[in-house]
C-alpha cells in the first residue's frame, strides 16, 4: 500500500483559494476521510492527489516519491466516483477486468484476479449483466471491484455512496469499511455525510471555506471541536453553544441564576484567556445535558421531537423577550412535556468545552488534569444519528 503526503499543497484561480495550504500525512494503509460542505475543497483536494486537478503550489508525495506533476496514469492510484463510470456497453466481468487488459496483462492472471474481488465483494451472480440492467448499489459494487482488482497504491474515492437511497448507503459503507480492513489499503474518502465519516474514517478532515480546520479521529473532532464551526458541523444537531460569563469558577449563563461550574480541568486555562472575568462560549452535547427536576439551568420547552430511542427537546434559556437561546437535551422517550412548559438540567461537568468568542476557537483543557473517560463509540454514534 501506500504513504500519502501532502506538504503545502494549495489551489488557487487567480485570487480566489479552491484549497488553502494543507500538510496533511496519511500513513500506509489508513482510511482517512474528507468531510465538509459543498464547495469546501474536499472534492479538489482529492482530485490533486490523484492528478486529475494540477496544484498551484506545494508537493505530494506517494511512498517518498514526488508525484507532484505526474500523469494520473503514473500514480498507481485507483478513483472511485459518485455515478460509477462503467462502460455501459460491457458486462460486469469485462467492466472488472477493463484496467488488468489495459495494463496487457494476460487472460489466465486477469481471470484469476478477477476471481478474488469477485468473491471478496460477492457478485459473481453479477458478472454476466450490464450495468443498464443493475441496481445503483450493485453498479457500485461492481465499480469498487474494477478499482480493487488493479491492487494499487491507494484508492480515493469520491462520494461514491451518494447517489445511493438510505438503506443503500448502508450496507455499501459496510461493504467499503470491510473491503478496506481485508485489504489493508490506504484509502482517502470524500464525503458531506457525517454519519459516513464517523462510522468508516481512522481520522477525519474537516474542512470549510477551503481550509482545514481540524484533523482528527471520530472521537476527536466529536468532543473535542477545535473552533466553533466543527462544533455546530459535527452532531445533528450540532453542538449546543451558548454565550456566557465566566466569573470565578463558573460561567454565568443567560436567564435568572442560570450558571455553570467551570471543570477542574479549565479553571486556569480560562483565566489566562480571559483574566479574572470575561465573555466565553460554553458548548455540550445534547446527550451531555440531563433533564432534572433540581437541574442548575432553567428553560422552557420551545419544541420537542421524537426519535424513536429517545426525545429531543428543544429548550429556550434566558430571559423572556430576550435574544432566544435554543438548547437541545435528549430526555427519555416516555418523557412528553407540553410547549411552554418549565424544564431545568444539568450538564455533564467532563463533556462541557469552552470558546473564544474573538477567534471562535477552542480554549483547550489543562493537560495536567487527567482526560475524562468518554462516553463509549455505540453512545457517539447514536447522537450524530
Amino acid at each position: 500500500m501506500a504513504t500519502i503526503e501532502l506538504k503545502q499543497v494549495e489551489k488557487r484561480f487567480g485570487t480566489a483559494y479552491a484549497v488553502k495550504p494543507v500538510d496533511l500525512t496519511i500513513t500506509d494503509g489508513e482510511f482517512v476521510v474528507l468531510l465538509g460542505p459543498s464547495g469546501c475543497g474536499k472534492t479538489t483536494t482529492l482530485r490533486m492527489i490523484s492528478g486529475l486537478e494540477t496544484v498551484t503550489t506545494g508537493q505530494i508525495l506517494l511512498n517518498g516519491r514526488n508525484v507532484t506533476w505526474l500523469h494520473p496514469s503514473e500514480r498507481d492510484i485507483a478513483f472511485v466516483f459518485q455515478f460509477y463510470a462503467l462502460y455501459p456497453h460491457m458486462s460486469a466481468r469485462d467492466n472488472i477486468a477493463f484496467p488488468l487488459r489495459a495494463q496487457g496483462m494476460k487472460g489466465p492472471e486477469v481471470d484469476k484476479r478477477v476471481a478474488e474481488v469477485v468473491e471478496l465483494l460477492r457478485v459473481g451472480h453479477l458478472l454476466n449483466q450490464r450495468p443498464g440492467r443493475l441496481s445503483g448499489g450493485d453498479q457500485q459494487r461492481i465499480a469498487l471491484a474494477r478499482a480493487l482488482v488493479r491492487r494499487p497504491a491507494a484508492f480515493l474515492m469520491d462520494e461514491p455512496l451518494g447517489a445511493l437511497d438510505a438503506e443503500f448507503r448502508e450496507s455499501m459503507r459496510a461493504e467499503i469499511k470491510r473491503v478496506h480492513i481485508f485489504e489493508q489499503a490506504t484509502t482517502v474518502y470524500v464525503t458531506h455525510d457525517q454519519i459516513e465519516a464517523m462510522a468508516m474514517g481512522d481520522r477525519i478532515v474537516v474542512m470549510s471555506a477551503a481550509e482545514v480546520q481540524q484533523v482528527g479521529s471520530p472521537s476527536q473532532v466529536y468532543y473535542d471541536p477545535a473552533n466553533l464551526f466543527v462544533a455546530r458541523f459535527i452532531g445533528s444537531p450540532g453542538m449546543n453553544l451558548i454565550k456566557g460569563r465566566f466569573v470565578g469558577e463558573s460561567v454565568r449563563l443567560p436567564g435568572a441564576n442560570n450558571q455553570l461550574p467551570v471543570p477542574p480541568a479549565y479553571r486556569q486555562p480560562l483565566r489566562e484567556a480571559l483574566g479574572a472575568e470575561g465573555d466565553v462560549i460554553v458548548g455540550f452535547r445534547p446527550e451531555s445535558a440531563l433533564a432534572s427536576a433540581s437541574g442548575s439551568v432553567a428553560g422552557e420547552v420551545y419544541a420537542s421531537d421524537m426519535h424513536g430511542a429517545y426525545r429531543l427537546l428543544h429548550v429556550h434559556v434566558g430571559d423572556e423577550g430576550a435574544e432566544p437561546n435554543i438548547v437541545h437535551v435528549r430526555s427519555d422517550r416516555l418523557l412528553s412535556l407540553p410547549l411552554g412548559s418549565a424544564v431545568r438540567f444539568d450538564v455533564l461537568p467532563e463533556m462541557i468545552r469552552f470558546f473564544d468568542p474573538g477567534s471562535q476557537k477552542a480554549i483547550p483543557r489543562d493537560a495536567s488534569i487527567p482526560e475524562p473517560v468518554m462516553a463509549p463509540p455505540g453512545e457517539m454514534m447514536e447522537a450524530v444519528q
